[in-house]
């Protein structure tokens, strides 16, 4: 078993706390994936897991071994880094044998070893170049081959296709989601881009200033957000937010210019809310242009447009009710022009409500 356990882990700086109670169970074979903006604490949160940061608090334990006193090298861990930190002078060859040799695996083990990274990830051609006559997913590539050789209990990637450009980076992160799947190896995936970690993860990690977010299966945090900050970060486009006031004992949400009627399936909710403001959301594919097909009860909206971002298989239109900014996503067929109005209907069942106090999710 290689599960991962962080227990009110925590890391400072000083007064700077970077991680703050962090509690995080990877489940033995799972591919889970650390996301947040800059700055949010993910990549300090995998290197102490890998023991290249101390911890202030807490503990963590691979594989049912506590590890806060192990050395890196004991942690039967392998880190792949965003920087690939692959050896200019040595072969790629050299490059994935060389934690092997200081491991003393005997020679032919090692060769075995290498022959088997280099063919499952179609680098067999490479062996006896160096990194400067590699491309960047090439490198990549051999980053995660030395990763590979060690056999370890579990794979730690920081950010490792944030230097790719934008079609390697899609090509890479299907290679390394097959691989994950053929070896079915425990791994921590750490990014800032909300894409990989939708597409990648079995179960992603969302985190804001040091403090856990949300854990949950894409789909999970996508669909019922647990606050604002998830609300707003999961999803491309984001999620559009408008303040309404919950009118007429729970039946309608007052906006500024306009006024939707609330679903029979949130009027219990909106009911002990009557009279309050609440935070109202709206993903952009849940804002479809009247008359086109809809799921479920609909309610038209007058939209001021300003930006237009024609996609090929779909539109993006970014535009105003009043004082409320939205963004929706339209069929191609007709594409609206900066300046004109719209009438988007908006799909009722799909409305997220949030606390505007605490944040949290009410629905």
């Amino acid at each position: 078993m290689a599960e991962v356990v962080l227990s009110h882990v925590s890391k400072s700086f000083g007064d700077v706390s970077v991680i703050e109670d962090l509690n995080l169970e990877v489940v033995d074979q799972e591919f889970i994936v650390l996301v947040g903006p800059s700055g949010c604490g993910k990549s300090t949160a995998l290197r102490m897991i890998a023991g290249l940061e101390e911890i202030t608090a807490g503990e963590i334990h691979v594989g049912g071994r506590k590890v806060n006193d192990l050395a890196p090298k004991d942690r039967d861990i392998a880190m792949v880094f965003q920087s690939y930190a692959l050896y200019p002078h040595m072969t790629v060859r050299q490059n994935l044998e060389f934690g092997l040799k200081m491991r003393k695996v005997p020679k032919a083990e090692r060769e075995k070893l290498v022959q088997e990274a280099a063919q499952i990830l179609d680098i067999a051609h490479l062996l006896d170049r160096k990194p400067k006559q590699l491309s960047g997913g090439q490198r990549q590539r051999v980053a995660v081959g030395r990763a590979i050789v060690r056999k370890p209990a579990v794979f730690l990637f920081d950010e490792p296709l944030s230097n790719l450009d934008a079609k390697l980076r899609i090509q890479m992160r299907a290679e390394i989601s097959k691989l994950q799947h053929r070896l079915k190896t425990t791994t921590i995936y750490v990014t800032h881009d909300q894409v990989e970690a939708m597409t990648m993860g079995h179960r992603i990690a969302v985190l804001k200033d040091g403090k856990l977010q949300q854990v949950g299966t894409p789909l999970e945090v996508y669909e019922r957000p647990a606050n604002l900050f998830v609300a707003n970060f999961i999803g491309t486009p984001p999620m559009s937010f408008f303040t309404a006031e919950v009118a007429d004992a729970g039946a309608r949400l007052a906006a500024g210019t306009f006024a939707l009627p609330v679903p029979e399936a949130l009027r219990a909710l909106t009911a002990r809310h009557a009279g309050r403001k609440l935070v109202v959301g709206v993903r952009p594919e849940n804002l479809v242009e009247v008359g086109k097909p809809t799921r479920g009860a609909t309610a038209p909206i007058t939209l001021e447009v300003d930006i237009v971002e024609p996609l090929g298989h779909e539109v993006i239109l970014h535009g105003s009710a009043g004082e409320d900014r939205f963004t929706a996503k339209l069929d191609p067929s007709r594409v609206p022009r900066p300046g004109e109005s719209v009438q988007i209907a908006v799909e009722l069942e799909s409305l997220h409500l949030f606390d505007p106090e605490s944040e949290k999710r009410l629905s």
